[in-house]
């Protein structure tokens, strides 16, 4: 196959694949997925093993620095947690209009030149002098991340086969496990021996390079068919999506999975800084090794999925996600450490599970689907993100424990009645 790199605008076949004669007008051209043997199904785990790594590296980086930040621009953990918030804001809100535009121009395209410019807006952020700068480059981040966030998914859908897919998106999403895992681990390290700013610019330089690896690696669509921006189409297609009785459940469950996760780790950092724990913020960062086990857990559900279904391994990985939280509660920084491992895997698995439940059950602009679960997913992650500094102002850390365990509560109900079929 041709080298996907000598075109960024190509969403044609590689030369020198084999392709199909031309079908009569009445034939339905047969459609050759990426299957596990195959070698194509390296270069597009390693693609998206590193661009799954990038975004979530370049999204949850400044989790373990929020107190810096509190500190260095004298603002509130509430106002300090904007500088995620902001972005998985936009991120949310870009992906409305990402994923559309990837079904009409094509995915591959989208999603280079959107980490390309997520990185360079993260090194613009390491410049900036006061918080009004910080957050506007963080919106900016966001919302150029909404680029690969909604198409990625899609492009597995549509280019390894189905049985498959699931795995792949195990793959995919343990590379955001390792990435948010690395950022976090890099800033928490660097910002106590340097400074914040020096580790927000290796950062911005890694994405960089992970951007002219990923554009040089995947190979270009073959199943991709453009469709039309139209208002009306989109809408079209946006009426689809909600008649499917279970797709927007899986919207909500987004939603609740992204806010439990990232409401834990915006602020179980200032627990640790504080009495009687008194950590260092490298101390702080290398928590983000728990992020390893969802790598593990992302991978093996899709083996699971395939042995037990979807729903059962949904409802069991937000209970993990549950059990996690509370243990939490604990005085014990052995039982703190392991309820945040618990909820970890458990997250890691439930996303990997309910974002290839989308792809099934999207009936067509897969692409506009996977944007809408995201913006959902997102979403969360802003506002529970956010309101979890207002539980955190006003009853400490069990306040945001009990706030994450109420909105998981949810989570389990719709996983049940998923499995049920009750929205079949």
């Amino acid at each position: 196959m041709e080298h996907s790199s000598n075109s960024l605008t190509s969403e044609q076949p590689a030369k020198g694949k084999k392709t199909d004669a031309p079908a009569p007008a009445h034939t339905e051209p047969k459609k050759h997925y990426i299957q596990r043997d195959d070698a194509l199904y390296l270069r597009v785990t390693l693609s998206f093993f590193t661009v799954g790594f990038a975004t979530f590296a370049l999204l949850y980086f400044v989790q373990p620095i929020l107190p810096m930040l509190s500190e260095d621009f004298n603002v509130s953990p509430a106002t300090a947690s904007l500088s995620l918030s902001l972005s998985t804001g936009l991120m949310a809100l870009g992906l409305l209009i990402t994923g559309p535009i990837s079904d009409a121009i094509g995915r591959k395209n989208v999603m280079v030149i959107a980490l390309m410019c997520a990185a360079l807006f993260t090194l613009l952020s390491s410049v900036m002098q006061s918080w009004n700068g910080i957050l506007i480059a963080r919106a900016l981040v966001g919302l150029s991340l909404s680029g690969v966030a909604a198409v990625a998914m899609t492009y597995l859908s549509e280019e390894i086969h189905p049985s498959y897919v699931a795995l792949s998106m195990g793959l995919y999403i343990s590379g955001n496990s390792i990435g948010g895992m690395s950022g976090r681990l890099m800033t928490g390290v660097i910002s106590d021996y340097y400074s914040w700013r020096v580790a927000v610019v290796l950062l911005g330089a890694l994405a960089l390079i992970a951007a002219i690896g990923f554009w040089r690696l995947l190979p270009p669509s073959q199943h991709f068919r453009a469709s039309s921006l139209k208002p009306k189409n989109l809408w079209v297609n946006l009426h689809l999506h909600f008649r499917d009785r279970g797709l927007p459940w899986l919207f909500v469950e987004g939603f609740v999975l992204m806010g439990g996760f990232v409401t834990m780790y915006n602020y179980i950092g200032y627990r640790l800084l504080d009495a009687p724990y008194y950590f260092s913020q490298s101390t702080v960062g290398l928590l983000s090794v728990i992020y390893l086990t969802g790598t593990y857990s992302a991978t093996k559900t899709g083996s699971l999925t395939q042995k037990y279904g979807l729903g059962s391994v949904l409802i069991s990985a937000i209970c993990m996600m549950l059990v996690g939280i509370l243990l939490t509660l604990h005085p014990n920084i052995w039982v703190i450490l392991s309820g945040m491992t618990v909820l970890t895997a458990g997250f890691f698995a439930a996303h990997s599970v309910a974002s290839s439940w989308v792809g099934r059950r999207a009936k067509r602009a897969r692409g506009q689907a996977s944007s809408m679960y995201l913006f959902s997913y997102y979403a969360g992650s802003s506002i529970a993100g956010t309101l979890g500094g207002v539980f955190w102002t006003y009853f400490g850390w069990n306040g945001v424990a009990l706030f994450i365990a109420g909105i998981l509560l949810i989570g389990i109900i719709i996983a049940y009645r998923l499995k049920l079929g009750c929205y079949d």
